[in-house]
């Protein structure tokens, strides 16, 4: 299925428009076209959909089905990957693991048993770069970094390797490091291993600033005090050196800043 572009838009309306707004079933053939491609998505039978699409109550039925397994599925992978990533970056890669493996266990939906699946290769890659030291040029940049970092914790000494020292060159500038420190602390695999930990510290006490400042933002704004809001962003952007989240508060800003929609 990871060739094949899954569009739930359409069925989720038509669960809207009839489950929710009481709106009456139609079976034109477009409606069946929709319910049959949808149910073959979410692994209902073509056998059990055609035989459900013969009377309307039937098919109501099984479009409350397809949207409970869409919505129940995208719930569980979401509640999973949230908390794989936050063991995977607490070091626990086992945990993250089984986090993905219990949604194998119980998911039907291909296009989730999908996601699950990449996510337990990505962990299980991971893996192996911190029992190795080596890099997997599969795998994104910053939960490698993580990994070696975590190798590095455990007692192993880092192995400035080209791959290793091409890692940090790519992620210094991500947490507003210059070429000059970033160099500097090539030199030795002590010095990377301090530019590891400032990059990763960087980057992880940015991300908890931004969000906390964008939940304050949001509540102020939707409270009415769009200068409280505004000033959430400011905070940010007054102490604020990693490019990313520096983009994020400004972008927030401007949006604060400009006329509301007509």
């Amino acid at each position: 299925m990871s060739d094949k572009k899954i569009d739930w838009d359409p069925i989720r309306a038509l669960a809207k428009r009839v489950l929710e707004q009481g709106e009456p079933l139609e079976l034109t053939d477009e409606t069946r076209a929709l319910l049959l491609r949808s149910a073959r998505e979410v692994a209902i039978s073509d056998e059990d959909a055609e035989s459900a699409l013969r009377s309307l109550s039937t098919a109501t039925t099984l479009l409350q089905e397809v949207r409970r397994r869409i919505s129940d599925g995208s719930a569980r992978l979401s509640r999973a990957q949230i908390r794989a990533y936050e063991l995977r970056d607490a070091g626990d890669l086992t945990g993250a693991q089984q986090f993905m493996r219990d949604v194998l266990a119980v998911e039907v939906v291909p296009f989730y048993r999908e996601q699950a699946e990449i996510a337990l290769e990505k962990l299980a890659g991971l893996a192996e770069v911190r029992t190795t030291g080596q890099i997997n040029p599969n795998l994104n940049d910053r939960p490698q970094l993580t990994a070696l970092y975590q190798r590095v914790q455990q007692g192993h000494v880092l192995e400035l390797t080209d791959d290793v020292r091409a890692l940090l060159r790519r992620m210094a500038p991500t947490a507003a490091v210059s070429v000059a420190e970033t160099e500097d602390a090539l030199k030795s695999s002590e010095g990377a291993e301090a530019l590891m930990g400032m990059i990763l510290s960087r980057l992880r006490d940015g991300q908890k600033r931004i969000t906390r400042a964008l939940f304050r933002m949001t509540s102020l704004r939707d409270a009415g005090d769009l200068e409280g809001a505004r000033q959430q962003m400011r905070d940010v952007l007054a102490v604020e050196i990693v490019p990313q989240y520096r983009r994020m508060a400004e972008e927030q800003l401007r949006g604060l800043d400009s006329p509301p929609p007509k």
